[in-house]
């Protein structure tokens, strides 16, 4: 019999005994059960069949001339090709002894001559599900450490690939921010020439515009990254909220009236001015809405609306609840499913052919970083809202720091000269804070890798370095790492040389103060450029001010300001009051019919909006400034007023 037989059978049996009769006995009755059955009539030979073609399950008889069964099975037992098979020993002996040997000598159960069929029958097929159990257990098993072999590769596969693409966006931000950094920047610089034409300031101001676009652009593709590492975190900050929205609304009021769309901002009254939370984040989130809101509206308006939302979860916080709301031409309920995940654009976007499909992505993390969560509305051909809300701490407006707006067009007399290398391996760089400097008044040096800084560091002692820290030949790092060891050697030996009461050759000087340059988007993992020895890390494009700021925190410069600060209610919101006197709500509501006035409060009082909506378009365009009052009160979440004023109509009826 082959071994394939098992694949037609219940199961192969191998029957060990010296009485031919028993295994003709026991091979009939287990044939009739659809078992494959095969006999010896010695143990050698046993032995030898098992090993040829092992069976499911082995009967085998314990006295037995020249090789008892005890010792059949411990051979067995020992073979590896055959140690698995299940053995049952049946004997006329029911000693206690002869029982408990043999389940030491590995046998699997027991029967007492003379048998039961029915008894054999029941063990046998007990053994073999067992058998059949294990079998399966250990081909899942197998499968288990395949797959969990297979996952192991796949997390290395994807750490791997989850390290190479954040080095690929490190080394696309250094490429992509460092020139944008010099057209930024000369732009700045140029402009200070006060000889220059009107033409030549709105160039100058559209390759600004221009590149500034740019930066948002590859700040979109960056921040996704940085997201996805888990290294953006909450900067909260005390700011003027009122001053954030004005700004907001001045970006955008060129585009709006080129557009000629209306946008208006509805502040709440219940809005404090002064709040602590993410100023950076929250601008981000409300420039990105309303830059889609104004890119797809073609006509109509867009508009702004800000309350308090609730009351306070914990003492002293609340929650800012925010809507953007547009007459563009909607989303479609199926792609509003996927609005915010990463790279996706709705068709109305791919049309545009403008962003990069991840400014809502961006949007939603940063609000849920700042403990809200956004929503969308949308109804094609009339337009969509976005909602986000954020938690917020109201503060003191002693709190938060005015900065006045100046421009430093000098050093203050009397002061000593401070020196500044510049080490940057981008020449445009190193020309661009040469010339922001120098005609302030400092001595500036250039170095073009960071040997070259490390030898003008020792040669011309300069009082601080903006240190760019990716460079040929010595990046900015390893020239940081060698000038703070040839500090802390000079200071051991000038130390060294007053204990001996020597003369001293030389003067030590105090550190030099050392601020990386990085265009790396990575900036949040400045550990290791810290570590290195560098006082402060100033990310590219850089402001002008952050140069000046960072020279007077760390040298004490003292500087002449030309005052560019506007006027102050300049910085006044535009508000645009919604509340109407009960009179006009009395004298419009009365001329719709009653039915329809209870109909809008019933659906007022079940916050059903969708509903007042539609009961709101069957207003007739006689009476559009009913219709406009009470838009602007669904727009403004007081369906509670909606409530108020239908009721008193319908209580006075």
């Amino acid at each position: 019999m082959n071994s394939n037989s098992t694949e037609t059978t219940r199961g192969n049996i191998l029957i060990v005994d010296d009485t031919p009769e028993n295994i003709e006995v026991l091979s009939a009755t287990l044939r009739e059960r659809g078992y494959a059955v095969r006999g010896a009539i010695k143990g050698g030979m046993a032995i030898r069949s098992a090993r040829s073609v092992p069976p499911d399950l082995i009967l085998l008889d314990i006295r037995m001339p020249e090789m008892n069964g005890y010792e059949v099975c411990e051979q067995l037992k020992t073979d590896e090709k055959t140690c698995e098979i299940p053995i049952i020993f049946i004997s006329a002996s029911d000693e206690v002894f002869d029982k408990v040997k043999a389940f030491t000598v590995g046998g699997e159960d027991y029967i007492t001559k003379p048998f039961q069929v029915e008894e054999v029958l029941a063990r046998v097929e007990h053994q073999l599900t067992i058998k059949k159990l294990q079998k399966q257990l250990q081909e899942q098993n197998q499968k288990l450490q395949q797959e969990v072999e297979q996952r192991r590769n796949a997390e290395a596969a994807a750490a791997a690939a989850s390290k190479a693409k954040s080095e690929f966006v490190a080394n696309m931000s250094h490429e992509l921010r460092t020139p944008l950094n010099s057209i930024l920047g000369f732009t700045e610089i140029i402009n200070r020439d006060s000889s220059l034409s009107n033409e030549v300031r709105e160039n100058l101001k559209i390759i600004s515009r221009s590149g500034k676009h740019l930066l948002e652009l590859i700040n979109d593709v960056l921040d996704l990254s940085k997201i996805e590492a888990g290294i953006i975190a909450l900067n909260e900050s005390n700011f003027d909220l009122y001053r954030l929205l004005d700004n907001i609304e001045e970006t955008f009021h060129l585009k709006v009236e080129q557009k000629k769309l209306q946008m208006r901002f509805y502040i709440s009254s219940d809005v404090p001015q002064y709040i602590k939370t993410d100023e950076k984040k929250l601008r981000g989130c409300l420039i990105n809405l309303l830059g889609n809101a104004i890119k797809f509206t073609e006509k109509g308006n867009v508009t702004l609306r800000v309350r308090v939302d609730g009351s306070p979860s914990t003492e002293n916080d609340f929650r800012l609840l925010f809507a953007v709301a547009d007459t563009g031409p909607g989303i479609a309920p199926d792609e509003i499913e996927k609005l915010f995940d990463a790279f996706v654009q709705t068709e109305t976007g791919r049309k545009s052919a403008e962003g990069t499909g991840l400014g809502l992505t961006i949007t939603r993390k940063y609000v849920q970083l700042m403990g809200g969560d956004i929503t969308v509305e949308s109804i094609l051909g009339q337009g969509s809202t976005f909602k986000f809300n954020i938690k917020f701490k109201e503060a003191d407006s002693s709190e938060v720091i005015m900065q006045p707006i100046q421009q430093v067009i000098g050093l203050e007399p009397n002061q000593k000269a401070y020196k500044i290398l510049v080490a940057d391996d981008t020449k445009d760089n190193r020309l661009l804070v040469v010339k922001l400097l120098q005609p302030i008044g400092f001595e500036v040096r250039e170095a073009a890798n960071g040997q070259q800084a490390v030898e003008v560091w020792e040669n011309w002692q300069p009082h601080l370095i903006w240190m760019d820290t990716r460079m040929p030949v010595l990046n900015g790092v390893e020239a940081i790492k060698q000038i703070r060891a040839r500090e802390k050697k000079s200071k051991r030996g000038f130390e060294a040389a007053k204990t001996r009461e020597k003369p001293i050759s030389g003067n030590y000087q105090s550190p030099t103060i050392i601020i990386a340059l990085t265009a790396s988007v990575f900036e949040e993992r400045r550990g290791d450029i810290l570590a290195a020895g560098c006082n402060d890390f100033v990310s590219k494009p850089f402001q002008k001010e952050v140069i000046f700021q960072k020279l007077a925190e760390y040298l004490g410069v003292r500087y002449i300001y030309e005052d560019l600060s506007r006027s102050t209610t300049a910085f006044a919101v535009k508000c645009y009051p919604v509340s109407r006197p009960d009179s006009f709500w009395r004298e419009e509501l009365a001329k719709m019919s009653p039915t329809w006035v209870r109909k809008l409060y019933q659906a007022a009082n079940k916050v059903n909006e969708e509903l007042i909506v539609q009961l709101i378009e069957q207003i007739g365009s006689d009476r559009s400034t009913l219709a406009e009052a009470l838009t602007d009160l669904v727009n403004d979440f007081r369906l509670d007023e909606i409530v108020r004023l239908t009721k008193l109509l319908l209580d006075n009826s």
